[in-house]
């Protein structure tokens, strides 16, 4: 067999014999402007990992039955931050006749609703989309706390979990020592986000690009580290993805949009878009986070990236796939499988059995490229998918051969060598005598939304916002596939997630005909209807949609102008506030409250009560009559009814049914005009619900 370096240049031959010249050529245009230095560059030596003394006492494998220590005594230093932060933004969301300082004189730190935020993978299109919910929930972007604004939701937030191109958003953000969206716009020398160079040119162009890539990469193989795909963006990436690009180009059918995630950017070549740093900053690393200073102080919510595990035999991945994760201390899964979690300072040190077999550690493994590219590394679905289409046989041929060679030595993925959990938990760790951890993209088992780490028990996440920024469709918008994935998941007989409890969500084609990718929708509204056996989180599902720009572009897409990468940013804002509605803040407060009360059983006190009353302000029903409340794959008491908001904002809200309200007394609510009474259990029942506006006490 041809070698993959000369099936590459047989490859780029083909590309220019088929007279696509302009888009094979290379750009050796040079941007202006100069870089600073942000985060921590702690690495000892660059992209290479060093031998280095390890830290006492020795690093060892985890099992995963609870959170780690340093999260606990991270976790409560964080509460103590929000709660300040919680009061002043329920205050700000004005829901009428509850007053938050009063509630939250009556709140423990520690009895806070727990707030994540997690966003879905999908490239460019997700980064941006999902940078705009980010700064509207950012009470430092401009006039982000005006009504009808949600700025101060990132700051009551305690986790941020990111997945493919939302890991790109996750990482750029803390790489960038928690900087605003609004700066890393900035059209001037201090910005970072500039796509209109392609991400396959870089910014210094192709020469002086390349040859940075192939001197920090040729470091760490020369030190005896396995380099797949991730790494190595010099001949092996570069030129297969723009060949591959050109293709796609050519022949739009040759990916489904969903799996067309492969083209996007890897390990040191994805630095360079997203870290402000000189040459991409080689030496900054995922567990530098868990140094900073503000983090430290609990000033920041906990930044998690999500990446699923591949056997070296596998090429599809199932539902059954473990789900790993990289937060600032810890590599490892919570699934019944490896079920275990290692310090991720020492990644690329060597354990067995969990604990170190040398003497010394290594240090920077982790680079925060490195870590970005593995969350989207999808190449072996290019692989799939590629005898499915009818290009021209000589490019398929080649192509194919190319990534063959690639998949067969699994250089199409992240390799994480030696495997840290080499012959760990034995018993269930399917993977426990390979010699390396391959983990690729975490949505190609369909869970494009990265909910897993923040379904866990141990963390008590009562409310999660999910920014999804998936192309389901064949134009490119999401259907709820990753919402759908989950529940079955969580459903699955193989018990592979856990136990974990999540919301019932109706099956593909209800959730499709029910219009609940047209707009926000609340599910979970009772807790008890989910799987697992503790209360599952609120989700608060936020689907891209065009309120001001058509933001479906591809995940072919590889370079964007300032002029649309903003208006994605705006419309991705747009879509989080509902196109800035007073309404849905007050929806969002109420939320936020009401699912407290769930995770705390009704806890005791003047503001609790046994039926779910929200203030008209924040709804107005619709001819529910013919709603269909039997919704395939829920139960009779449904968590979800049909509403939209006051100011006739388009877009279907969902809201409690049987959660239980703190936002009155007792005594409050005689007298009260403008209120929709529902009592516990009034939805099973067709008749009352069309006439829902009717006054009920119990």
């Amino acid at each position: 067999m041809l070698s993959w370096k000369i099936q590459l240049s047989l490859l780029f031959v083909v590309c220019f014999a088929s007279g696509l010249t302009d888009f094979c050529k290379s750009s050796l245009d040079t941007p202006t402007g100069t870089l600073t230095f942000r985060a921590l560059p702690n690495a000892p030596n660059g992209y290479t990992p060093e031998d280095v003394q390890c830290p006492s006492p020795n690093p060892s494998v985890r099992i995963a039955t609870n959170i780690s220590e340093d999260e606990m005594n991270w976790l409560q230093k964080r509460q103590d931050k929000r709660l300040k932060a919680m009061e002043t933004f329920l205050t700000r969301m004005k829901i009428p006749n509850f007053n938050a300082t009063q509630y939250f004189a009556k709140t423990q730190a520690t009895s806070l609703p727990n707030i994540g935020i997690s966003f879905s993978g999908g490239g460019y299109r997700a980064l941006l989309n999902g940078a705009g919910a980010f700064a509207a929930f950012d009470e430092r972007t401009s006039k982000s706390t005006a009504p009808g604004q949600l700025g101060g939701l990132l700051q009551s937030t305690t986790y941020i979990s990111g997945l493919s191109g939302g890991s790109w958003l996750v990482g750029s953000i803390y790489t960038n020592n928690f900087t605003t969206v609004t700066a890393l716009l900035n059209s001037n020398a201090s910005g970072v986000w500039e796509f209109d160079q392609s991400i396959l040119s870089g910014p210094t162009g192709d020469a002086g690009y390349f040859r940075q890539l192939r001197q920090t990469v040729d470091g760490k193989e020369e030190a005896g580290f396995s380099i797949s795909i991730t790494d190595y963006w010099y001949e092996t990436t570069h030129l297969t993805l723009k060949i591959l690009h050109m293709i796609g180009n050519v022949l739009s059918h040759m990916l489904p949009e969903r799996l067309a995630i492969y083209v996007p950017t890897k390990g040191r070549g994805l630095s360079y878009q997203l870290v402000n740093a000189s040459e991409g900053g080689p030496a900054y690393t995922w567990s530098s986070i868990a140094s900073t200073r503000e983090f430290l102080d609990g000033k920041l919510p906990m930044p998690i990236i999500t990446a699923l595990e591949r056997a070296p035999s596998e090429q599809n991945l199932t539902l059954n796939s473990s789900i790993y994760e990289f937060n600032p201390w810890e590599l490892g899964t919570w699934d019944p499988t490896t079920y275990g979690f290692m310090p991720l300072g020492v990644l690329g040190s060597n354990f067995t059995n969990g604990n170190l077999s040398k003497d010394d550690c290594i240090s920077g493994f982790d680079n925060v490229g490195f870590i970005m590219g593995t969350s989207s590394s999808l190449f072996n679905q290019a692989l799939l998918q590629i005898n499915n289409t009818d290009i021209q046989r000589t490019l398929k041929s080649l192509t194919t051969s190319l990534l063959q060679n690639l998949n067969d030595s699994s250089n199409d993925v992240s390799v994480y060598e030696p495997n840290p959990f080499f012959g760990f938990n034995e018993a269930s760790n399917r993977n426990a005598q390979a010699k390396a951890l391959i983990l690729v993209d975490g949505g190609e088992d369909l869970q494009n939304i990265p909910f897993y780490p923040l379904l866990q028990a141990n963390r008590k996440v009562d409310i999660i916002f999910a920014i999804d920024s998936s192309a389901d469709t064949p134009t490119r918008w999401p259907n709820g596939t990753s919402m759908v994935a989950t529940y079955q998941r969580n459903s699955n007989s193989s018990k592979i997630a856990n136990g974990t409890a999540f919301p019932s969500i109706p099956d593909q084609n209800t959730f499709i005909n029910l219009g609940l990718n047209g707009g926000p929708v609340f599910f979970g509204c009772d807790p008890s209807n989910s799987t697992g056996k503790s209360p599952a989180p609120l989700i608060v599902y936020i689907p891209n949609n065009p309120y001001t720009y058509m933001s479906n572009i591809s995940t072919l897409t590889l370079e964007l102008n300032d002029t649309e990468r903003d208006k994605l940013v705006l419309n991705g804002y747009n879509v989080a506030t509902m196109g800035n509605s007073t309404a849905w803040g007050i929806c969002i407060g109420c939320a936020i409250i009401v699912c407290h009360c769930a995770r705390c059983r009704k806890i005791s006190g003047e503001y609790t009560t046994t039926n779910l009353i929200v203030p008209e302000a924040s709804f107005k029903l619709t001819s529910v009559s013919k709603w269909p409340f039997h919704i395939p794959g829920l139960s009779k008491s449904t968590s979800i009814f049909n509403a939209v908001l006051s100011d006739d904002k388009h877009g279907h809200i969902c809201f409690c049914s049987h959660c239980g309200s703190v936002l009155y007394r007792e005594s409050d609510m005689h007298g009260m005009r403008g209120l929709i009474f529902v009592p516990v259990g009034t939805l099973d029942d067709i008749d009352l619900v069309s006439d829902l506006r009717k006054e009920e006490w119990y």
